[in-house]
């Protein structure tokens, strides 16, 4: 895949980079994921995008998530960032995993309706789990809004 329907803002970065999926359709089981997945109907529908050390993702998180006004509630910059460390997750082990721990550091108010790059990489693999990292920064600036770390575990199936 390629960097399809970005907002135009992010066109020239994610240009020839290529998306990572999370899921493979209806079938799977986080295609209603309220973070990653394309058939949630109010979900983040978080994409990120491989790179050489992890990945990153493009974010203009709409006013309905807001806390207080402008700014993203904190629950929402969690879940972004989870779904950001998880995306690093998979490119780095190539296995679909999930958040056993989280830590988030909110730096500042991280802003609503504005461009935001999310990134995030690998810390260590200790194979049964992934230490992973990410943050989110405004787009254009570096300048970094919140961070996480925290431990993914594979996914089982219940069979």
């Amino acid at each position: 895949m390629t960097a399809r329907d970005l907002p135009a803002v992010f066109k020239d970065f994610f240009a020839g980079l290529v998306e990572q999926p999370y899921s493979c359709g209806p079938g799977d089981p986080f295609h209603r994921c309220f973070g990653c997945g394309e058939g949630h109907p109010s979900g983040l529908h978080v994409r990120v995008f491989k790179t050489d050390d992890g990945v990153v993702s493009p974010i203009v998180v709409s006013k309905q998530y807001e806390g207080p006004p402008g700014a993203v509630h904190g629950g929402i910059v969690a879940a972004y960032l989870a779904e950001i460390r998880g995306g690093a997750a998979i490119r780095a082990t190539g296995k679909i995993a999930v958040t056993g721990e989280l830590t988030v550091r909110y730096v500042r108010p991280v802003p609503s309706e504005t461009p935001l790059l999310g990134r995030g990489r690998l810390v260590a693999d200790h194979g049964r789990y992934v230490d992973v990292e990410g943050s989110l920064e405004e787009f254009g600036t570096a300048r970094v809004v919140a961070t996480a770390r925290g431990r993914f575990f594979p996914f089982a199936k219940d069979t």
